[in-house]
């Protein structure tokens, strides 16, 4: 059998045995036939909303939140069709806000990219900052104990848009809608909060659920204090082509579209399995490391206990220099340790949430990491087990589990979130 990875732009192939071998990705609908159609229809008739032309009026300011680098957002596509809703406004009454969270500023390069170059040219475009306190502003008192401070241009704003992909999240449920909003234009102090241990560490902040999720919960209700005028979310197949749009209200369009994407991606099987093999869903969600740590948990939910996660991701970006998440993987020498020190009582580090996922995933299982841009020493930092020869060295890891080891292959990794028997914990909903 012969199985296509999703790695970097390029791909990578493998070969598995047959008869133990299960295939698991996404029942991905077709795209759409026109997708510029659809966006146009869906801000002209929203969801549980007004038309979004008729939400900004003259002499008002816009501030529109977009993801950064890090997803697979048609943003390019999508945005100039926004814009055009808005062109009874000067541009220069727009400020299109990239929701960095905690991530790094996006180049010039990377913004055209991501955004379109006529729009780089002609809007004002902020990289959230969310370590610069003079951008931040407390946007109301603090939500069950989280701060809700914010991007000041974002709760200036008089019309507030929100422009997401929705997919599933390994702690938060689904990503897009609310999300847009904090984290992503949240300041430190607020993102510590809502990646806290505790929240962290909960049975219910997992794939696929947010009512009932603390940290969705309170995302949610952060979003709701600041006030969003429209959100538009949508979703993807494995090429970033759009597979559905979702607009107007924020929380009844968010919520549509995470039913969508649940219907599509998460995917029952009938049992765990020894070695899962997995992605990071390729370039760009496979920029760095800590980014491929979605990919180790989607495995995670269907590895037993003692056995292997194989996963390839190509890591451009490094593990990377920026953020914490290189140092508080280096500063300890187990995962045990590293999970110990996390979940020790008034501990607060920016990126102890990732460390803290992927150290509760190899004290399940042992990982391994195919990387064209890490060297193994910078993977063996991570305590993490580097693949040179991916081929060779899987049939290796396969064959030491036994005569008929199972075997689980997600090729877009967490673009399928895999679940065994039972379906989402009691909760589970958008």
């Amino acid at each position: 059998m012969r199985v296509e990875l999703a790695y970097g732009t390029s791909g990578l192939t493998i070969e598995l045995p047959d008869d133990r071998t299960m295939v698991i990705e996404p029942d991905y609908p077709p795209p759409l036939p026109d997708p510029q159609r659809a966006i146009l229809h869906g801000l002209r008739e929203p969801i549980d909303s007004p038309p979004l032309r008729s939400l900004a009026g003259e002499g008002q300011s816009v501030a529109i939140s977009v993801c950064d680098v890090t997803r697979p957002v048609p943003t390019a596509e999508i945005l100039p069709i926004l814009l055009s809703e808005l062109d009874h406004l000067p541009e220069e009454r727009i400020a299109i806000l990239v929701a960095t969270g905690t991530h790094r500023s996006n180049s010039r390069e990377e913004l055209e990219r991501m955004l379109g170059p006529e729009v780089v040219r002609n809007y004002e475009i902020v990289c959230h900052n969310g370590f610069d306190s003079d951008s931040l502003v407390s946007a109301g008192p603090p939500i069950d104990g989280v701060p809700a401070l914010l991007n000041r241009r974002w709760v200036d704003a008089d019309v507030r848009i929100t422009l997401g992909l929705v997919e599933p999240h390994f702690f938060a449920g689904f990503s897009g809608g609310p999300k847009m909003v904090a984290p992503g234009l949240a300041g430190v102090e607020t993102i510590m909060k809502l990646h806290s241990a505790p929240l962290i560490s909960h049975p219910d902040a997992t794939w696929g659920v947010t009512v009932g999720n603390p940290v969705h919960d309170a995302i949610r209700r952060i979003a709701r204090a600041t006030g969003v005028s429209f959100g538009i979310d949508v979703t993807v197949d494995y090429e970033h082509r759009i597979t559905s749009v979702h607009a107007g209200e924020l929380f009844a369009e968010h919520s549509e579209a995470c039913e969508f994407a649940r219907r599509v991606t998460m995917r029952p099987t009938p049992r765990p399995f020894d070695v899962v093999v997995t992605t990071n869903s390729g370039y760009p969600l496979d920029l760095n490391l800590y980014q491929a740590v979605k990919g180790l948990s989607a495995a995670a939910q269907v590895v037993k206990r003692g056995g292997s996660i194989i996963c390839a991701a190509e890591c451009r970006d490094g593990i990377p220099d920026h953020g914490d998440y290189k140092s508080l993987l280096t500063s300890r020498k187990s995962p045990g340790e590293l999970l110990s020190m996390v979940e020790s009582p008034g501990f607060s580090r920016q990126d102890q949430w990732q460390v803290q996922i992927q150290a509760r995933i190899q004290l399940k299982a042992s990982v391994h990491l195919k990387s064209g841009c890490l060297t193994p020493d910078q993977i063996r930092s991570a305590h993490i087990h580097p693949l040179t020869d991916l081929q060779a060295e899987m049939d290796d890891i396969i064959d030491s589990h036994g005569p008929g080891a199972s075997v689980c292959v997600l090729p877009q990794g967490p673009q399928t979130i895999a679940y065994v028997d039972e379906p989402l914990p009691v909760g589970a909903g958008a």
